[in-house]
């Protein structure tokens, strides 16, 4: 491994950094000034803008002939969006969970994730799949902005508040917007050829740089805006955008890397097998955590944070066969697995009978 590889890579995740911030702070604005709500701003633009790091690297990818960075990290991020990001958010300050979260949004989440592995069920995600889901995603888009605009007249009607009639300098939020989405492709297109220069010198797959390296390079502006988000107090923003962002980057992502590929965008056995599977186990999780008292609390955001550590471990023993990669299956099937289901099956069954009329 080189410096010119390094290079790639630190330069890439800083390109990707700096052009996700301008790209989210310019949208959120122009959102603001659309009548959105803060809920609404995380799980569409901020979640966009967000996304639009894993976007670029997968179109990148696939270009470059490298499908397996492109499942990889979408799936990758997306775990790493669930365990690593809440984890650490709710490790910050408990997150309040809205209950829209709990009704619309997380089931989309998983419903997008199931739909998505079953289209990649045969191996190939095809242009007619692609295209279902790039509307699918417009769909929820639509719907999700509409509601929030009805949502916020209602209140102003009930309260007389008057709409902000202050000027807005739009052109200064379209301009940091082509600016961020500018750095986002010169970013990715760095990143990418690190990554598979990586691949190379350590005798790993690109689908496992993929599944870390690049998932968590991509999850960076993710991370940085829902930690922020915590700490501020903006816990609508900070789960919105984790939840969103999921979604976006199975709809968005997954459809338009498949749209962009000449022959469908390929998926390996080795991440329907196991990759998936894991990532749509995460998104089920959310929901008994989600329904104790909608709110997050530190001790979960740990359990989260713990098992983003053991999934990341896991891989790298996979990748590069260490011994003891079988000690640590059986400890994980035997022992943590199990003792997490029933943790979340009670933490269900306390949300079920507090939510009883007595």
């Amino acid at each position: 491994m080189g410096l010119l590889t390094i290079g790639y890579l630190i330069v890439g995740f800083l390109l990707l950094l700096a052009g996700a911030e301008l790209l989210v702070r310019g949208a959120a604005r122009l959102a603001a000034q659309l009548g959105i709500t803060p809920l609404v701003i995380g799980l569409t633009v901020v979640a966009f803008g967000t996304s639009a790091p894993e976007t670029a690297v997968s179109i990148q990818a696939v270009i470059s002939g490298s499908g397996d960075i492109s499942i990889g990290s979408v799936v990758g991020s997306n775990i790493a969006n669930i365990l690593l990001i809440l984890g650490l958010s709710a490790m910050v300050a408990p997150l309040v969970v809205s209950r829209q979260l709990i009704r619309i949004d997380v089931p989309v989440m998983i419903g997008a994730g199931l739909v998505t592995y079953l289209l990649a069920w045969n191996g190939l995600i095809g242009r007619l799949e692609a295209i279902a889901l790039l509307l699918a995603l417009v769909g929820y888009t639509v719907f999700m902005v509409r509601a929030s605009r009805r949502e916020l007249r209602e209140q102003r009607e009930q309260t007389a508040q008057a709409e902000d009639t202050r000027p807005s300098r739009w052109w200064i939020d379209v301009a940091l917007i082509v600016l961020g989405l500018s750095l986002l492709v010169g970013g990715s297109h760095l990143l990418v050829e690190g990554a598979r220069s990586l691949a190379l010198a350590f005798g790993l797959s690109e689908l496992i740089i993929g599944l870390t390296v690049v998932a968590v390079g991509t999850s960076l502006p993710e991370l940085a805006t829902s930690v922020m988000a915590a700490i501020r107090g903006q816990r609508d923003i900070a789960v919105g955008n984790v939840v969103g962002s999921c979604i976006f980057n199975l709809l968005l992502v997954i459809g338009s890397a498949a749209l962009v590929a000449p022959e469908g965008l390929s998926v390996s056995p080795n991440a329907l097998a196991f990759d998936f599977p894991v990532m749509l186990a995460v998104f089920f999780a959310c929901l008994p955590i989600f329904f104790s008292g909608y709110c997050i609390n530190r001790w979960e955001g740990l359990l989260f944070f713990a098992y983003y550590i053991a999934y990341t471990l896991y891989l790298v023993m996979f990748a590069t066969g260490l011994p003891a990669l079988s000690l640590f299956r059986q400890a994980m099937g035997w022992f943590v697995l199990p003792l997490t289901a029933v943790t979340l099956a009670v933490i269900l069954y306390r949300s079920y009978k507090r939510s009883r009329p007595s």
